[in-house]
């Protein structure tokens, strides 16, 4: 197992955005709203919710954690508020906020180092209790890894009659 580092995980959080623009930039509507069935996301919808995540969510937690509030809860986070929000954009219009709230999120995070003091610092999360600044990033950064590899799935799942015999060959369609 990887030793932990900040400076990788900013390294990964700030490739995301590129990654997903060439992977996503352009292509056809019925690539990016296309989802696995009921009750899964598409490249679109899923580009929806990383957008708020950087409005709400990751970044918001770090700053509670490093602030000197006697009371550090994070605030809770609706995991599907993207639904409505993206009714009537595209996934072009997306991917430039997307770029743009995470260069700004991770400029702001690297204008003040983090020290390994930092990194042991707590806040209290809703659900899981209290968390670690280090949990923190090292969440963010695999929720990223985490949604790239759903779009590729969902993206994969759109030839998945098409590929025919090679379907045993072809861990991502099963």
């Amino acid at each position: 197992m990887q030793q932990y580092s900040v400076k990788t995980a900013l390294q990964l959080l700030e490739r995301t955005p590129g990654t997903l623009s060439s992977l996503l930039n352009e292509l056809p509507d019925d690539w990016v709203m296309r989802n696995e069935g009921q009750g899964t996301w598409s490249p679109l919808e899923i580009m929806g919710h990383l957008i708020f995540c950087e409005k709400n969510n990751f970044f918001g937690r770090i700053r509670t954690i490093l602030s000197d509030d006697d009371q550090k809860r994070l605030s809770p986070f609706d995991m599907s508020r993207q639904f409505e929000w993206i009714k009537g954009k595209n996934m072009s219009t997306l991917l430039t906020e997307f770029t743009d709230l995470r260069q700004q999120n991770l400029a702001s995070l690297r204008s003040h180092p983090l020290s390994e003091t930092d990194l042991h610092k707590t806040g209290l999360h809703p659900k899981m209790g209290t968390v670690t600044l280090q949990n923190v990033l090292s969440t963010w950064v695999t929720h990223d890894l985490s949604h790239t590899t759903q779009i590729l799935r969902v993206m994969a799942k759109q030839y998945k009659e098409d590929v025919g015999p090679f379907i045993e060959y072809l861990r991502i369609l099963n």
